[in-house]
């Protein structure tokens, strides 16, 4: 297995990015949370899992080892593939879904597009317990430094994917009242300022 990559990133894509490993550029299927600190020209080390099928190798990366042990146990249930899985982790945290699944929050669960109730209820019987608790081994990507905020994170992410900075700050104000001030999901932010910028 492919445990991560080391490297410079050459591209960054709404569902991936490029990054060059001795001069071989390699595709890696991320989440928007770990897209966000990914940025063309930058050095980046990207925990990954490659997934084997017949008519392909998928790499998916990760911003931490939690994530990326989230992802792959997730996996382990019945009618969960890496493209559902990864759907997950852009919509949860590895601790959020700990917290959902302990707490048997079905509700919670069918927010991830492609659950419903019925998969909802299966994912936590049958990892129930598998996931540990909230706070358990979690690691967090850390801060470039400790002054960092959702905006800066969400920024960064839309001028990485080729929008103008001008219109990343539009698109953030046009969110920032959905928004609350504490605890706020980046990945779901980005999402959210993508669909302003996609109206446009």
């Amino acid at each position: 297995m492919i445990a991560h990559v080391d490297g410079v990133v050459a591209a960054v894509a709404p569902e991936g990015a490029v990054i060059d490993v001795g001069g071989v550029g390699l595709l890696v299927q991320c989440s928007p949370g770990t897209l966000v600190g990914l940025r063309p020209g930058e050095r980046a080390k990207v925990c990954t899992s490659l997934v084997v099928r017949e008519d392909a190798l998928t790499l998916y990366g990760f911003g931490s080892d939690d994530e990326r042990n989230t992802f792959e146990l997730l996996q382990t249930a019945s009618g969960i593939g890496p493209r559902l899985a990864l759907a997950m982790l852009a919509t949860f945290s590895p601790d959020g879904l700990r917290q959902a699944v302990a707490a048997s929050d079905v509700t919670a669960l069918t927010r991830v597009p492609g659950i419903g109730r019925k998969g909802a209820q299966r994912i936590v019987l049958e990892l129930a317990g598998r996931l540990g608790l909230p706070g358990d081994g979690a690691v967090v990507a850390p801060a470039r430094n400790g002054q960092v905020t959702w905006r800066d994170q969400v920024r960064t992410g839309l001028v990485n994917l080729g929008w103008q900075p001008r219109d990343a700050d539009e698109a953030i104000a046009a969110i920032e009242p959905e928004e609350a001030e504490d605890e706020v999901d980046v990945a779901g932010a980005l999402r959210a300022a993508l669909r302003v910028l996609g109206r446009r």
